[in-house]
């Protein structure tokens, strides 16, 4: 479903401020997997994100999605098949606009079939429906402004936008880390029912270690832009954190220093 292969970029070469972000990294996922990804700041995570929505291009390598090698397509033409949602609850929605004109905006972009300008009875209703499963009566706001709304709702909005029309890949850019326990709780759980019920091939970025192991079927680690753990089947689910500390320290040798990990066991 998607294909990695050999994904290498480097930032700012030959300069005093050279960065390598992604180094010969390769993975593949099937259709309908879903895939936590942790490790420390810096590790690559983000990075591979924006590879494979096309932010920039790499140094070498290719993406393939679904058989097609999307490498050297434009950002804006894969935003039709991968949905992605970030950290910062401000992107990926337009707070001054309604919930429906957000849902319409979505739609439309995803679906090519709709004009914002003409939302229809049968939309309002599909966008209601849609809305009641979320479980936080949103489906009755529908003309309250998305910026009016708290930071977990919000995140529920652009999760339901990017999976209105579902997505070949959905990119979860740790979009949970900005949000309280008991919201994020919800989110995630919010989540979880969108991504089984549609078969959404997943990848999740998560500084939770706990739900990095209880979320999706697949948890992989990234340390200097590599893939250092893949975790499947039965080591994954025997896995705790704590053993997962000690493998992590034996195969980078050195300890995971990032306190946000250690701190949301």
């Amino acid at each position: 479903m998607l294909d990695i292969q050999h994904l290498s970029k480097t930032f700012y070469p030959g300069t005093i401020n050279q960065r390598t972000a992604l180094q010969d990294l390769s993975l593949h996922l099937e259709d309908g997997e879903f895939v936590s990804v942790i490790g420390s700041n810096g590790a690559g995570k983000s990075t591979l994100f924006n590879a494979v929505c096309g932010v920039f291009l790499p140094d070498s390598g290719r993406i393939l999605l679904d058989g097609t090698d999307i490498t050297f397509q434009k950002e804006h033409r894969r935003a039709s098949m991968i949905g992605r949602i970030f950290q910062d609850t401000s992107i990926g929605t337009a707070p001054n606009m309604t919930i429906e004109e957000n849902l319409a905006l979505a739609y439309r972009r995803s679906s090519g079939k709709r004009s914002l300008l003409a939302i229809t009875r049968d939309d309002r209703a599909f966008f209601r429906q849609q809305l009641a499963q979320l479980d936080l009566g949103l489906e009755d706001r529908l003309t309250t402004k998305v910026g009016l709304l708290s930071g977990g709702q919000r995140q529920a909005v652009a999760l339901l936008m990017s999976t209105l029309v579902t997505p070949r890949l959905l990119l979860l850019d740790e979009h949970t880390a900005a949000l309280d326990p008991a919201t994020a709780e919800k989110v995630l759980n919010i989540t979880r029912a969108i991504v089984e019920e549609k078969k959404i091939t997943c990848m999740m970025i998560t500084h939770n270690i706990s739900s990095a192991l209880a979320l999706g079927n697949r948890t992989i680690m990234m340390h200097d832009g590599r893939i250092v753990l893949d975790l499947q089947g039965e080591e994954r689910a025997q896995m705790t954190v704590p053993r997962l500390l000690e493998v992590f320290k034996a195969k980078v040798s050195r300890e995971l220093d990032n306190d946000r990990m250690l701190l949301e066991q």
